[in-house]
């Protein structure tokens, strides 16, 4: 059974891509920090339906802990599947930005990305198979007034992806990024108005966590095997 770790699980996206790895007969493990009850939740789900999982938590900022946990999860053998979905918003126009606004967001999503991946590396090349997966955002694509950290930290994702592509392309693994536009979520009422979204996206909706999470898992599988270094937006035909 193949191995998955999905960093930010407890998310509305997180948590779909969670069980839809679960659902594909992989053994997932289901990151979360701040929220590792609902993490927990998501991988009772995920064994109730008859899958195996398991919550981790640890800080994807903190290098040390993320490294500890790691190597603890590693004794039972190599993570194959990656998917680095950790991130947050703290959203301010660049002339008020906190500077502690501006590292955090970075922190969590580009320097998380380092953390989680790296020690994860050298235990997947041993296989001669692996999937990486990167969850960015259109607002790293086409901007975002007031995301400044947020649109910096997800662009530096497609072209770390791109990059570790080309390190590892001949040991059988792939690195791809998924960029998501509007997502359903609990609270896209407060941010995205339908009105708004009927402006912004030519299908005339938010997407579903579910659609996101079929493309990850599309990714990660073995049809996907001669697909590396990419960036695929999913969002409707904003851009």
């Amino acid at each position: 059974m193949i191995r998955a770790l999905v960093t930010g699980g407890s998310g509305t996206i997180g948590a779909s891509i969670a069980r839809m790895l679960g659902a594909s007969g992989h053994h997932v493990y289901v990151h979360a920090n701040e929220r590792w009850e609902q993490a927990d939740q998501v991988a009772v789900e995920i064994v109730a339906a008859g899958g195996a999982a398991r919550a981790v938590r640890f800080d994807v900022t903190d290098a040390d802990e993320t490294r500890r946990v790691l190597e603890d999860l590693l004794g039972g053998g190599a993570i194959q599947i990656v998917v680095n979905n950790a991130g947050i918003h703290d959203d301010a126009v660049m002339p008020g930005m906190r500077p502690e606004q501006w590292a955090r967001v970075i922190d969590v999503s580009l320097n998380g990305f380092f953390n989680v991946t790296q020690p994860l590396l050298l235990p997947m090349i041993r296989t001669r198979w692996g999937r990486i997966i990167n969850i960015s955002s259109v607002a790293a694509i086409a901007g975002n007034r007031g995301q400044t950290n947020y649109a910096a930290a997800k662009a530096g994702l497609h072209g770390a992806a791109r990059s570790l592509s080309l390190e590892l392309a001949s040991r059988g693994i792939t690195v791809n990024t998924v960029a998501p536009g509007i997502i359903e979520s609990p609270a896209i009422g407060d941010v995205f108005p339908k009105e708004a979204i009927d402006r912004l996206v030519p299908m005339k909706r938010a997407g579903r966590p579910e659609e996101v999470a079929a493309l990850v898992e599309f990714l990660a599988s073995d049809r996907a095997g001669y697909i590396s270094g990419q960036l695929i937006s999913i969002n409707g035909g904003m851009i």
